[in-house]
C-alpha cells in the first residue's frame, strides 16, 4: 500500500528550492533569500532533507495534539454546561457566561469550536447583499440618535409579547431603553420625556414612518404643516428635528441592536427569570444597560456633546409639550365639546375669549384635560351630563304602528267554530266533484 505525503504550498516550495541547492542550482545564500531565511537555517533544511528526505521538510508537529488543546475533561464540561444551560446562546455570549458564571475563561473561538463539534451550533451562510454605500458615523455624541420600537415575546413563555423601545446615539453606540405594552404615542411620550431629563435634548432623531413618528395619509404628506402629536412635540415645541428613514437599512444601527437584543437581553430575563414590565425596566436600567453600553460604547470622533439642556421654561411646561393636542371650536353659550363631555368656559379668564375662538386642548399623560388660549390656560368646569332623549336607548318611541289585532275572535269563540264547519262542507263539495 502507497504511503501519500501530504504538503502545504509553502513546503512545496521549501523543497523546489531545497532540491535546487542540492544539486548546486543555487548557492546557500540565493535559497536563503528566495526562502526569506537565513543561510544557516538553509544549511540546516538541507542537511536534514540528506537525511530524512521529504519527511524531513514537513512540521514535526503535523497530526499530532496541539500543546495548547485543553484537556479532554474541561472540554466535555464546558460542552455539558453549554448543552444543559446555553443550549440557544451564540458563543460569543455562551464564552461570556461560562466566564461569568462558572469561572471558565476560555475565549469564544474554543467554545465555538466545541460548540461546532458538539452540534450546538450550526455556521451561518453569508448571504448575497444588495450592494449599499456606507455611512459614516455621526462625529458628535448627541448630534443624530436612532430610535425604534420592537415586539417580541421579551418573556418567552412567561408572558406575553411586548414591545421594546430603544434609541442609540449614531456617533458612540450608546443604549437607552424601556419596556411597554405598544409603541404607540403615550409610551413614545414616556421614553422621550425620561430621556431628555437624564442626557438632554438631542439635535436630531431619526425614525421610520410608522403612524406613532409620520403622517401617512396622502393628503396629510401634501400638507407640510401636518404634523403627528410626535413631530409636533420635539420640533415645534422643543426644536429637535426628526428625519424619517425610508426603509429599514437606512437605520441600520438600531435594527442591528435590535437582533443583539433579541439574542443577549432574552436569555440574560431568563436567567433573572425576570416576566413583568416593572421588574424588566429596573433590570435593564440598573444592570444590564451599564454593562452593555461600557461593552460596546464607542468614541466619537469629536468631543462636543450636542445634547442641549432644557430651559426653566421647558421644563416647567414638559407635562404640557408631552400631552395629545388638539384644537375645538368655542361655542355660542362659551362651552367646549371633548370626548362626549361638555366644559362650561367661567367667567373669569386671563385672556379675552370670542365665540368661535379656536382654541388647544390638551390631554395630558395623567388624563388631565386643559385649554389653552394664545399661551394662557382657561378657567373651566365640566358640566353634569346631558339628560337623555326621550327617544334614545330602549324607550324609542314607535313611528310605525302595526296591523291591530283585537277584532280576531279566540280560538274556542262560536264565530270561529262556525267558520270551521263551512270550511269543511266546502271541501266535502270539492271532494265529490273529482270523485264523479
Amino acid at each position: 500500500m502507497e504511503n501519500y505525503i501530504t504538503m502545504s504550498k509553502k513546503e512545496i516550495k521549501k523543497y523546489d528550492i531545497i532540491k535546487k541547492l542540492i544539486s548546486k542550482e543555487l548557492n546557500g545564500s540565493e535559497a536563503a533569500d528566495i526562502l526569506n531565511i537565513t543561510a544557516r537555517h538553509a544549511r540546516r533544511l538541507k542537511s536534514k532533507f540528506a537525511k530524512g528526505g521529504i519527511k524531513a521538510l514537513i512540521h514535526g508537529n503535523r497530526g499530532k495534539p496541539g500543546n495548547r488543546r485543553i484537556p479532554d475533561k474541561e472540554r466535555q464540561r464546558i460542552a455539558n454546561l453549554i448543552k444543559r444551560k446555553f443550549s440557544d446562546f451564540g458563543p460569543t455570549l455562551a464564552a461570556e457566561k461560562l466566564d461569568e458564571l462558572h469561572k471558565i475563561k476560555r475565549d469564544k473561538g474554543t467554545v465555538r469550536s466545541i460548540m461546532i463539534a458538539e452540534e450546538i451550533w450550526k455556521p451561518r451562510q453569508k448571504k448575497k447583499e444588495q450592494h449599499r454605500e456606507w455611512r459614516q458615523r455621526k462625529t458628535s455624541y448627541g448630534e443624530m440618535v436612532q430610535y425604534d420600537g420592537s415586539y417580541e415575546h421579551w418573556f418567552e413563555n412567561r408572558g406575553k409579547e411586548i414591545c421594546l423601545l430603544a434609541s442609540i446615539d449614531d456617533a458612540t453606540s450608546r443604549v437607552w431603553a424601556k419596556f411597554d405594552e405598544h409603541e404607540g404615542v403615550e409610551p413614545t411620550f414616556n421614553f422621550w420625556r425620561e430621556y431628555i431629563e437624564r442626557f438632554g435634548k438631542p439635535f436630531s432623531i431619526y425614525v421610520d414612518k410608522f403612524s406613532t413618528y409620520s403622517m401617512n395619509h396622502k393628503l396629510a404628506k401634501e400638507n407640510p404643516d401636518t404634523l403627528t402629536q410626535f413631530e409636533r412635540a420635539m420640533e415645534k415645541d422643543l426644536g429637535v428635528s426628526v428625519i424619517h428613514a425610508h426603509s429599514p437599512q437606512a437605520k441600520g444601527r438600531v435594527e442591528k441592536l435590535f437582533r443583539t437584543l433579541q439574542d443577549r437581553l432574552i436569555k440574560e430575563l431568563r436567567l433573572k427569570n425576570i416576566s413583568t414590565i416593572p421588574e424588566a425596566n429596573r433590570f435593564l436600567e440598573e444592570e444590564f444597560l451599564p454593562k452593555f453600553n461600557a461593552k460596546f460604547m464607542v468614541e466619537p470622533r469629536a468631543e462636543a456633546n450636542l445634547h442641549k439642556q432644557l430651559t426653566k421654561q421647558e421644563k416647567d411646561g414638559l407635562d404640557s409639550i408631552f400631552s395629545r393636542q388638539r384644537e375645538k371650536v368655542i361655542r355660542n353659550d362659551f362651552t367646549v365639546s371633548h370626548k362626549n363631555n361638555c366644559y362650561q368656559l367661567l367667567k373669569e379668564q386671563p385672556v379675552t375669549i370670542c365665540r368661535q375662538d379656536r382654541i388647544t386642548v390638551e390631554e395630558r399623560m395623567d388624563n388631565s384635560i386643559h385649554f389653552k388660549l394664545r399661551g394662557k390656560y382657561l378657567n373651566c368646569k365640566l358640566l353634569p351630563e346631558k339628560p337623555k332623549k326621550i327617544n334614545s336607548g330602549k324607550n324609542n318611541l314607535q313611528w310605525v304602528i302595526p296591523k291591530s289585532t283585537a277584532h280576531i275572535p279566540p280560538a274556542n269563540h262560536p264565530w270561529r267554530q262556525y267558520q270551521k264547519i263551512e270550511y269543511l262542507k266546502k271541501l266535502t263539495k270539492v271532494s265529490q266533484v273529482g270523485h264523479f
